[in-house]
């Protein structure tokens, strides 16, 4: 029992306080280190430095880092999305197997490959329905 009158509401608040601070400053480090080393722009040297003065002085360098790059990191999130999203719609495209070319475009893809004798008239008129009647 001395122990539960000693530890109280607030030192319970206080403690979950601690708790989250130190898990904010845990996720903060990691997205710091992982926007610097997806940096294209900065040089290796200039990486090393970040990383010594993050961990010789890591809420002075994390401060630091965010008022000088942190621009660049709202940038590096933007890219890293777009690219995320053009390589899922790639894939979608892909496993579908459509193009995502016009009518048109598949009828001139079908003609040069007429032309150069890769399919056959038969063929061609097959593909040309199919192109026309999707």
């Amino acid at each position: 029992m001395p122990l539960a009158s000693d530890f109280g509401t607030g030192q319970v608040f206080l403690s979950m306080l601690w708790f989250f601070l130190f898990f904010i400053w845990i996720w903060l480090l990691i997205v710091v280190f992982s926007d610097l080393f997806r940096s294209h722009d900065l040089s290796g040297w200039s990486k090393a430095f970040w990383v010594i003065g993050i961990i010789i002085l890591p809420y002075l360098g994390v401060l630091l880092y965010l008022i000088v790059r942190g621009h660049k990191m709202a940038e590096h999130a933007q890219q890293a999305a777009a690219a995320q999203d053009a390589a899922a719609k790639a894939y979608i495209q892909q496993a579908a197997g459509t193009s995502g070319g016009s009518t048109a475009d598949e009828i001139q893809r079908l003609a040069d490959l007429k032309a150069q004798g890769v399919i056959s008239d038969a063929e061609f008129e097959a593909g040309k329905a199919k192109a026309l009647n999707s």
